[in-house]
């Protein structure tokens, strides 16, 4: 069953009433997570405030408001010490709506945040990909994925400086059907990139229609938590990390999560966009600043990983997220406590560390 998880401190906002209708369409779920600003409760708006937006209330579904919401105290009840362990106040407060989702049995987790919203190309995934451009193996080679979709100067958050203006490499036509347990899409409107782009050209930006590109194993793109398709092999790699900075934590998890599929011989897919995003309200100078330590430290981290030693095999999978945060800790990128949390997230998902 399709699971979507997000974590908000509002209302549900026009953006998560799109994605509701869409979940009826397909007999999915939306899991919330709270924090301590709220929202105190996720009621369906009454069909008269909402009519305009939303048909919610009137839906011939069965379920016409497939929502679970966890407060901040529900979720200090929940059976795992994580709950109790992570910051509060925090956005990796959303590990605990992966982990609802999963112990729910959700066979797909569709993570995305409360500002995006499905488009019309929006659609249920496959874990097996059938169509799609290929980016061949390489040896940590750094891929700007929006370039495939996109003439234009752009970038996604993540994406260290001095890469933004390198040559696109050719992409090669699939030979056979891919598995690929993380699937990403890209977002119109207010696109996934950094706030020196914001601060230099911002402005409502929409991709090009494309195929989807698939990364094969040794290319590094960072991606994001705002409209990403995770399949059970990967759900150990969901983690978000706490101890870093917020406009990093998504995007380092993406690091970690990229090493250890190579493991299993797996890369990441990238589509064109499905969601438009109505940007929540962002201080850009306070951004920046939050992205500091990504543009000093991303290359180094992807080095970092790239030289751990891991194992093969799906049975291998929360070890080698144990591995490559280990790895990180020895170097400094994540204080020893971040530790403590991807042990307490391991034993949350029924794994001994």
């Amino acid at each position: 069953m399709l699971y979507s998880v997000i974590t908000t401190i509002q209302k549900p906002t026009t953006s998560v009433l799109g994605l509701v209708q869409k979940l009826n369409e397909v007999g999915g779920r939306l899991i919330v997570a709270g924090d301590k600003k709220g929202p105190a409760s996720y009621e369906a708006p009454s069909s008269e405030s909402h009519h305009s937006k939303s048909n919610i209330q009137n839906s011939s579904s069965p379920n016409p408001w497939p929502v679970e919401f966890f407060s901040l105290e529900d979720q200090l009840a929940m059976p795992f010490e994580l709950a109790k362990m992570l910051p509060v106040g925090h956005y990796a407060r959303k590990n605990l709506a992966y982990l609802a989702a999963i112990q729910q049995g959700a066979t797909c987790i569709y993570e995305t945040d409360d500002d995006n919203a499905p488009n019309e190309n929006w659609v249920v995934r496959s874990e097996e990909v059938e169509q799609c451009r290929v980016l061949s193996s390489a040896e940590n080679r750094w891929v700007n994925m929006y370039r495939y979709f996109s003439t234009e100067n752009v970038w996604p958050r993540g994406l260290p400086l001095d890469e933004i203006r390198k040559p696109v490499v050719e992409l090669v036509p699939m030979s056979a059907p891919k598995r690929a347990p993380i699937q990403q899409g890209l977002v119109n409107g207010s696109a996934d990139v950094d706030a020196i782009w914001r601060l230099v050209m911002d402005r409502e930006f929409f991709f090009e229609p494309g195929a989807s590109v698939y990364l094969e194993p040794g290319n590094w793109c960072p991606f994001n938590t705002q409209t990403t398709w995770w399949w059970p092999v990967a759900y150990p790699l969901l983690y978000i990390p706490s101890y870093c900075s917020f406009r990093m934590c998504d995007i380092w998890k993406s690091f970690v999560a990229q090493r250890c599929l190579w493991e299993l011989d797996m890369g990441i897919v990238f589509h064109a966009p499905e969601v438009y995003q109505d940007r929540n309200v962002h201080d850009l100078m306070r951004d920046f600043r939050d992205e500091i330590p990504g543009y000093d430290k991303n290359r180094e981290i992807c080095e970092i990983l790239a030289g751990v030693e891991l194992k093969k095999g799906e049975l291998a999978v929360s070890e080698n997220l144990l591995t490559c945060y280990e790895a990180l800790v020895a170097k400094d990128i994540f204080p020893s406590k971040e530790l403590e949390l991807v042990k307490a997230w391991v034993e949350a998902l029924g794994f001994k560390s």
